[in-house]
């Protein structure tokens, strides 16, 4: 007796529900990664603003010292909207990975019930072969012992 359909199936849609959940994690890290780089793309506006202003004290240039100082403002704000959305991604990869962590155990569980199922029955038919050497043995010895009392009676 083999292992059963249904347990092989489960394990097929674990390994299947657990692939899903690493792409989910996949895509989840991805969005992160991009929101960071776009608060690193921010911070950079900024820095560039600020060497700007500094520049136009120095040339006495009203419109960059007024450009600059917009462009630090408006990556400020870039900043400001960005923070809750990496936060939030940073969340979302954290239960993403969760969800895989569970989802791999469930499909390990059902791969330790299969390997317990094949070890059973790796046991159970070394038993039933045992057995019958056993018995084959054993019929050939009480053969023997019928044909040597056979003999001896002659």
């Amino acid at each position: 007796m083999a292992v059963s359909q249904t347990m092989r199936r489960l394990f097929s849609i674990r390994e299947i529900e657990e692939e899903h959940r690493r792409t989910a994690l996949a895509a989840a890290n991805a969005d992160l990664q991009r929101l960071q780089t776009a608060l690193h793309t921010t911070v950079e506006r900024d820095r560039r603003g600020r060497k700007l202003v500094t520049a136009s004290a120095c040339s006495n240039e009203l419109t960059d010292r007024l450009a600059g100082i917009e462009e630090s403002r408006a990556a400020k704000h870039h900043a400001k909207v960005l923070q809750p959305r990496i936060q939030e991604a940073e969340t979302a990869v954290v239960a993403r990975r969760q969800e895989l962590i569970d989802k791999r155990i469930e499909r390990r569980q059902v791969e330790t019930l299969i390997q317990m199922q094949e070890s059973a029955l790796a046991i159970e038919s070394s038993r039933r072969a045992q057995k019958t050497l056993d018995d084959w043995y054993l019929s050939r010895r009480l053969r023997n012992r019928k044909t040597n009392s056979g003999q001896r009676g002659s």
